[in-house]
């Protein structure tokens, strides 16, 4: 009998996206030169005794049955990482952390895997790295505890005999792009070993109830690499933001199945190590002597104020395309601000290079900021500097209104507490804010303001 002939697939490598037939551009995530050619032979097929089912006695129920169960957390011991997972690590839980190289994921996973070793077992699997560089840093972290168990290996087979062999509470995976399986013919970092591997950690974690991290590359896009799906799969998507050469990293979360996503945790890089940045409030903005081109402003992240500072520089341009470059703030709104003042206060922009920087390396993604940027970008262009004892809060809309924000209250006590005396607010209709020992200036058109 002639021996059956093994298909040939084309399998994209950002999504796992299959095809018949070889195309340049994947019609499922755009991009270009990312299917590669695979033998349907490669890929992992649940027949025979590879087939692994979990087993079930669940019955379909009706919703109204169901008794709800409140969900037990384990403390980290690092406040931040607990703010951002909601509370606390839930038992059984898949949890992916992405960054860019050296910004400390390994770091904080080492010295969180030490905290958690203070209750049960924790195996810490590495594939990147020699037992001896990983006894270096934890040297350095001080975290010798003698329930933390170092495995160095890529074998995922191997791995799950060293899990099911033992009373592992933690287990934490570096990095999952260097795993693979035995029981797929591809390389460790495709999107099918991917794939693979976060499956079966994800039925080590449901059946045996331990606490899975994993630790993912990211691309050079900032999203992590390999399949899209790798994230569906996992129960907490957290990312690290910030600059290596900056002592501050940002923690924040993208994916939660068992809290809100708005909470991000504040880190900083010493000779100890990722620690809990314990004074955060003068790390986004500075006291010096006020200068033109500079505001402060108060967002919130989650339920935490944070009063940041806005940077602007206006110059004339000798260009028929000025320029407009933005960090932190999003490019579109800046330049529907800048339209808003070319038409409502006639300042000529358009004949002039517009930056906007936030500094401390933090991200601006609402709208309460707006009146800081417009108060920064007037600062500059008139060079007159804003006092640093006074915040610009409130969202400019397109006519030129200035609308109120949420949180108001909390966000003014934060200001209050870092010794601001006076605030540019949005004119609330209903009701008057009475803050002692607080100016209150409340604007609702910008014409009036300016």
């Amino acid at each position: 009998m002639a021996k059956k002939k093994s298909k040939t697939i084309y399998e994209c490598q950002h999504c796992g996206y299959q095809s018949l037939q070889y195309m340049g551009k994947c019609p499922s995530c755009k991009e270009w030169d990312s299917l590669i050619e695979v033998k349907e032979s490669m890929l992992p097929t649940p027949s025979g005794e590879k087939r692994r089912r979990i087993e079930s006695d669940s019955e379909v129920i009706s919703i109204v049955d169901v008794e709800a169960e409140d969900v037990e957390r384990t403390s980290t011991g690092d406040d931040e990482l607990d703010l951002v997972l909601g509370g606390g690590v839930v038992r059984g839980s898949l949890i992916l952390i992405g960054g860019s190289p050296g910004i400390g994921k390994s770091t904080l996973l080492l010295k969180v895997a030490g905290n958690l070793a203070k209750d049960g077992d924790v195996l810490y699997v590495s594939g990147e790295e020699s037992l001896n560089q990983i006894k270096i840093r934890a040297n350095r972290l001080d975290v010798n505890e003698e329930s933390l168990y170092l495995f160095s290996e890529i074998e995922f087979e191997r791995i799950r005999e060293k899990v099911e062999s033992g009373e592992y509470s933690t287990l934490v995976i570096d990095s999952i792009q260097t795993l693979y399986s035995s029981e797929v013919s591809s390389a460790p970092g495709s999107v099918t070993q991917v794939r693979t591997v976060t499956f079966e950690l994800m039925r080590l974690a449901k059946e045996r109830g331990i606490s899975v991290f994993i630790i993912g590359h990211i691309t050079k896009e900032g999203s992590i690499a390999g399949p899209r799906v790798l994230e569906h799969m996992v129960d907490v998507v957290l990312y690290f933001e910030g600059e290596p050469s900056s002592e501050l990293r940002i923690l924040r979360g993208f994916k939660n199945r068992f809290g809100n996503t708005s909470e991000i945790g504040l880190f900083e890089m010493n000779e100890g190590g990722l620690v809990s940045a314990k004074n955060i409030a003068s790390k986004f903005f500075s006291r010096s002597k006020p200068q033109s081109g500079s505001a402060l402003t108060v967002i919130m992240e989650g339920s935490r104020p944070l009063i940041v500072e806005v940077q602007a520089l206006v110059s004339e341009s000798f260009s028929p395309n000025p320029k407009r470059s933005v960090n932190g703030f999003d490019y579109n709104r800046l330049n529907m601000l800048l339209a808003l003042l070319e038409k409502k206060l006639e300042l000529p922009l358009n004949g002039y290079d517009v930056f906007v920087n936030i500094t401390g390396g933090i991200k601006i993604s609402e709208t309460a900021s707006d009146l800081a940027i417009l108060a920064s970008i007037i600062s500059s262009f008139r060079d007159r500097p804003l006092s640093k004892e006074t915040i610009f809060v409130g969202e400019v809309s397109l006519i030129g209104d200035i609308r109120d924000v949420f949180s108001l209250d909390i966000r003014l006590r934060e200001a209050i507490s870092q010794g601001i005396k006076k605030a540019i607010l949005p004119k609330k209709p209903s009701e008057k804010l009475k803050i002692d020992s607080f100016e209150v200036d409340e604007v609702s058109k910008i014409i009036d303001w300016m």
